[in-house]
């Protein structure tokens, strides 16, 4: 039996036969194959994980919008993902907190330059009294206007009215709204 390996693994001269030449080439070469896969691998997760994260934007010295949310994560393309609540606070001229906004989650898309929130969208007009829900925002910092395309309500607690509406433009502080389509409005009775 070990006659019989031997020959099959040696030639007569104790020279490795070519079959055995080849076969360890073969496992070399899948060897060095499976390395480089492993070696040349992409990472697609976050670039840098920021907890508490607070952003501010001012105008000549003045305080516009204040961003506050528990995690950002930033991505390879400079986006940035917040995977739980978002607090914005949107000041006047004088300093004054006149709406707020609150959501679920968002991101920031860096090549469109705009927020997304999304997820019970509830913004609170300060000085009107109105209530804003909606299921995703958008705002531009370049532009500073709100935006969506999806379907909101607007709920004045004052005149006690809802209007029901699909898309809307805004100011950034929510001083005039403009809605793409609106769908009724409806007097509502109680708190």
């Amino acid at each position: 039996m070990k006659q019989r390996i031997h020959k099959f693994l040696f030639k007569g001269d104790s020279s490795l036969s070519p079959f055995c030449v080849l076969v360890l080439f073969s496992l070399l070469f899948v060897a060095c194959e499976s390395k480089k896969d492993k070696i040349g691998a992409v990472y697609n997760g976050p670039l840098e994980i920021v907890n508490d994260l607070v952003v501010k934007y001012s105008e000549q010295g003045n305080m516009k919008v204040y961003v506050k949310t528990p995690k950002s994560l930033t991505y390879q393309n400079e986006s940035r993902v917040f995977p739980d609540s978002v607090n914005i606070s949107f000041f006047d001229s004088l300093g004054t907190v006149v709406t707020t906004l609150r959501s679920d989650s968002g991101r920031y898309d860096r090549n469109a330059d705009v927020y997304i929130v999304k997820g019970n969208v509830r913004v609170i007009k300060s000085e009107t009294r109105e209530i804003l829900t909606t299921s995703e925002l958008s705002w531009s910092p370049g532009t500073r206007k709100v935006f969506t395309d999806k379907a909101l309500s607007v709920k004045n607690t004052v005149t006690s009215e809802i209007t029901n509406a699909i898309g809307m433009d805004a100011e950034q502080d929510f001083s005039r709204i403009k809605f793409r389509k609106a769908t009724g409005i409806y007097k509502f009775t109680g708190p």
